[in-house]
């Protein structure tokens, strides 16, 4: 078995050049750039002749097909509304990358679609899709959290890649070692330079500014990428990171085997599953011991104990640190003395749940993870998918393929905790990288690599839900908090952004509707710093679909800003509660 390599083609060179040309004009300020905002460019020839033009080694283009303006339909993308986007008259991609014979003797190659506009803003976008990619999702530039509109309705060109493997959510590509780096950075590495190449065919120009951004993996992609390739992005729009995926996916087994404990063994029908390798496994109903019920019973008690705190009883908790001190599981959830009445839990559900919450550790105290706030949203629907049925139908067989070493096949519930923990550190048999060393920035507890990226001007915005069930949005603020230590002023080349009450990219009682992009770039060209971001519920006759989760009592466009951290959205005293104007970022 052959050690796994990111290589380069000689491609790269004329990309270098095009970047040194990309900055012409750029000032300098002190020790950071301000950048140069992009041009706009019309594609300088047929969409059909790209097919035929475009040469990059180790390149097959299947296709370049002209598409009219109109609605494209994204149904069933990872974390998209399922609906259809807005898109510009542009020029369809398609092709393979690095066409190969695995080390385990299956077939491999980086697949991709790119998305030209013929009316073209001058701007590059990588669309970091999310799990564990598989497939080639529709490259809209979609950003997360319920939006209208994507990257390629702004005009950017985008690009949109199945990370090196076929099969959608299937991990068995983790066996081979250069499938495995594909997924956690080569694919990116190796796209970034061709799709500038591709673009300069089209347009005869190289984008003027580059932006790569996506949510869950899609932010880890994203986060790594800032990391690694300082040098070939501009901006990065970094949703609920799962910057620590292996340690995520083995909190999430650990934490299933917690759940397990409180509920009867109740197998529910394969039906109910919606992951594609995995249709006739049939799951134990975990939820049981914490149902619905009960996680609204705790909802309610954060409420009761936080809402206020931002001068708004509202429904909705705005100053999250203040509502971590404030609220205890213990204290302030009713405890049950004979059975469960739909207003009260039991010790054992009340000792489960903040075990869970201040996250699993080995049996010598080492955190496998982080631990996670407490937040509303626990009660939404996307929280309870995570927890009880991808912590099992998931996580197991990543952590199998993927994220462990030795590979082995880890089931639900297992017990060999300490075990798993120190395979995300070891290197398998073949392999060049241990998976963390794949999958996460590199020295991302110091990231001393931001300096970089703040020397040349570019920019990261990261958001993350409050009640993300699967990586902390507690775990992305202290990664902020160390940018902030190693990084002077470091609030000039990162910003994070909390979304209260929202699940894992959308979803729960949240106003998840939101354009972090445009931020982004006005920040990144304009030296425009994002104090706050705009938001809005998706109540009903929202064209971005509606979320079924949001409280009857609230209006259907309610608005809220999301807030710099620290910063959080506080009640002016006067003004609807339903208007962003009624609040301000202190």
């Amino acid at each position: 078995m052959k050690t796994a390599r990111v290589t380069f083609s000689i491609g790269v060179a004329s990309v270098a050049l095009l970047t040194a040309c990309m900055h012409t004009g750029d000032k300098t300020q002190g020790t950071a750039t301000q950048l140069k905002a992009a041009a706009p460019a019309a594609m300088s020839g047929k969409c059909d002749d790209i097919a035929v033009k475009f040469k990059y080694d180790n390149v097959r283009i299947s296709s370049s097909v002209a598409v009219a303006a109109g609605a494209v339909a994204v149904s069933g993308a990872p974390n998209a509304p399922k609906t259809a986007y807005d898109a510009p008259a542009h020029c369809l991609v398609k092709g393979v990358m690095d066409e190969r014979k695995g080390a385990d003797g299956k077939n491999y190659a980086i697949g991709f679609e790119m998305r030209l506009p013929m009316q073209w803003n001058g701007r590059f976008y990588y669309q970091a899709n999310g799990g564990l990619d598989g497939s080639v999702q529709v490259a809209l530039g979609a950003l997360g959290g319920g939006p209208l509109t994507g990257a390629l309705h702004q005009g950017f060109a985008v690009i949109s890649s199945d990370a090196g493997h076929a099969g959608n959510q299937n991990p068995s590509f983790g066996g081979d070692p250069e499938a495995r780096q594909n997924y956690g950075y080569g694919a990116v590495a190796k796209l970034t330079p061709m799709a500038k190449n591709l673009i300069a065919t089209a347009y005869g120009k190289a984008p003027d500014r580059s932006y790569i951004g996506g949510c869950s993996n899609g932010g880890r992609h994203t986060m790594v990428a800032a990391s690694r390739f300082t040098d070939q992005y501009d901006g990065y729009l970094v949703g609920a990171p799962g910057y620590r995926l292996p340690q995520a996916a083995l909190a999430q087994v650990w934490g299933s085997g917690q759940w397990k404990d409180l509920a009867p063994e109740t197998p529910l029908a394969a039906s109910s599953l919606n992951h594609p390798f995995v249709p006739n496994v049939k799951l134990t109903d975990i939820s049981l011991g914490f149902n619905a019920d009960d996680r609204q019973i705790v909802a309610n008690a954060i409420l009761a104990k936080c809402d206020a705190l931002d001068g708004a009883t509202d429904g909705m908790v705005q100053n999250v640190a203040a509502c971590q001190k404030a609220f205890d599981v213990q204290r302030d959830v009713p405890t049950c003395t004979v059975g469960r009445n739909g207003k009260c839990l039991g010790v054992l559900q009340k000792n489960t749940i903040a075990k869970v919450f201040a996250g699993g550790k080995t049996t010598d105290g080492k955190p496998f993870y982080a631990s996670f706030p407490y937040d509303p949203g626990v009660a939404g629907a996307n929280w309870a998918a995570w927890k009880y049925q991808n912590s099992q139908a998931l996580d197991p067989g990543a952590l199998s393929y993927v994220f462990n070493s030795p590979l082995r096949e880890v089931k639900a519930f297992a017990t060999n905790y300490d075990e798993l923990h120190a395979g995300i550190y070891a290197k398998p048999a073949g392999f060049s990288e241990s998976s963390d060393d794949t999958m996460s920035p590199p020295s991302h507890d110091k990231p001393m690599y931001m300096n970089a990226l703040q020397k040349r001007g570019a920019k990261m915005l990261t958001y993350h839900g409050v009640s993300d069930p699967v990586f902390s949005e507690a775990d992305t603020r202290a990664w902020v908090d160390r940018v902030n230590q190693v990084v002077p002023n470091g609030s000039n080349v990162v910003r994070h952004f909390s979304v209260p009450g929202m699940n894992h990219c959308s979803g729960g009682p949240a106003a998840d509707q939101f354009d972090a992009l445009t931020p982004l770039v006005q920040w990144v060209e304009q030296g425009i710093a994002p104090q706050s971001i705009a938001a809005s519920v998706r109540g009903a006759g929202n064209a971005g679909g509606v979320n079924a989760e949001l409280p009857k009592t609230w209006a259907a466009n309610r608005t809220r800003p999301l807030c710099a951290y620290p910063a959080v959205a506080q009640y002016k005293g006067s003004g609807s509660l339903e208007d962003a104007a009624s609040f301000s970022c202190k």
